[in-house]
């Protein structure tokens, strides 16, 4: 009898130790980067520089550079997550903010555009601001430029030019389409890069003090009238100009656009987040998030990343945007524990870095894991 007890108790304690180590070992920094420990975000923004440092050797030397449209994420997302680096901690300011303002005029090499430049049959959006298409892309740039201008005060007049006029096309193409839809490629968009258009847009208005009141109350309006699906609050992922849907509500799409509602209108930003967290699902401590909302299912792309029994691996990574920017402590701690144990940091020296998604993966997770888009005001 007491060797049957022993052995239940072993048992116990062994289940104990298999379901509870794993989440404490995985979360046992998630409360520092809720808090945005500096030596936390100091590592992984560091990492991000020796990216610029090489990438700038690699374009000296005219191969190994990152371009095409991950170059553009890479670029865009390292300005803009060292820029709130820089707003979260102001005596870092010289160090990151001219690597912000580095990073984010890469995003406008004409080879971070090349497919869509392909895509429209040679027209470049940059070269062409007065055309009527959309080229709502060039919004990710122009979200770079304008965090780097907002901590820089050393940003290049002429750049600051150049934002100027990409800014002034993306609002007057917002304003004239009715449904506040301005396509990416020839015939679609994307809700998600609209929502960078007017992020860009109020970060500009920021930076300058320019009154762009009137086009991002626009957007709003018709992102609760036109792009959201009533049934799961989930925007749709792509639709036509006209408001038709394309695609399914999915997790993705909304979890990146909720943290660029976050620049623009907070209140909308928070219904986004919402709806994503509503996607939630969570087994012994460690979370993820579905990606199709309730009645409908499809494959993963490479907006969701893989699609594993519906759980996407961009939209968990996309929700700690929100959850620390809107509060959500617990709900961090849970994403952050499933993101530890597939990105699997590794320290070196005075840098940290998440093995497994590469340089995108950590220039998202520096942007996410600094987010509190409240920063920028």
């Amino acid at each position: 009898m007491r060797r049957a007890i022993a052995v239940v108790a072993g048992l116990v304690v062994a289940a104990s130790v298999v379901c509870l180590l794993p989440r404490w070992w995985c979360g046992r920094e998630a409360d520092a980067w809720f808090r945005g420990d500096a030596a936390r975000v100091h590592g992984l923004a560091e990492e991000l520089v020796a990216f610029e440092a090489d990438d700038d050797r690699q374009r000296a030397a005219g191969s190994g550079a990152l371009d095409g449209m991950w170059g553009l994420l890479a670029h865009q997302m390292t300005a803009q997550g060292l820029a709130q680096v820089v707003l979260a901690h102001p005596e870092w300011r010289g160090r990151y903010a001219p690597i912000a303002t580095r990073a984010a005029t890469k995003s406008l090499l004409p080879q971070m555009r090349s497919v869509f430049t392909d895509a429209w049959h040679g027209e470049d959006g940059l070269a062409h601001l007065d055309s009527v298409h959309g080229h709502a892309y060039l919004s990710y740039s122009a979200l770079a430029l304008g965090m780097a201008r907002l901590v820089d005060p050393a940003f290049p007049p002429d750049l600051a030019e150049e934002l100027d006029a990409i800014v002034a096309a993306l609002e007057r193409r917002l304003l004239a389409a009715p449904t506040a839809l301005i396509d990416t490629f020839p015939g679609e968009a994307y809700p998600t890069d609209v929502a960078a258009v007017a992020a860009a847009i109020a970060v500009h208005g920021r930076a300058t003090g320019a009154d762009h009141s009137a086009v991002l109350a626009h957007w709003a309006r018709q992102v609760r009238a036109v792009q959201i699906d009533g049934g799961t609050g989930l925007i749709i992922q792509r639709m036509g100009v006209d408001g038709r849907a394309h695609d399914a509500p999915r997790a993705s799409g909304t979890g990146l656009a909720a943290y660029f509602a976050g620049f623009a209108d907070r209140a909308l930003a928070a219904q986004l987040a919402n709806a994503v967290f509503g996607q939630e699902r969570s087994v012994l401590g460690f979370s993820a998030v579905h990606e199709y909302g309730h009645g409908h299912s499809g494959p993963g792309d490479m907006d969701s990343g893989p699609v594993i029994l519906g759980i996407s691996v961009s939209a968990t990574g996309f929700a700690l945007a929100p959850a620390r920017a809107f509060g959500h402590r617990d709900l961090f701690t849970r994403l952050f524990r499933t993101t530890d144990l597939l990105g699997v940091p590794v320290r070196s020296g005075d840098r940290l870095r998440f093995a497994t998604g590469g340089v995108i993966g950590n220039a998202l997770l520096l942007a996410f894991l600094t987010s509190g888009p409240e920063l920028a005001r």
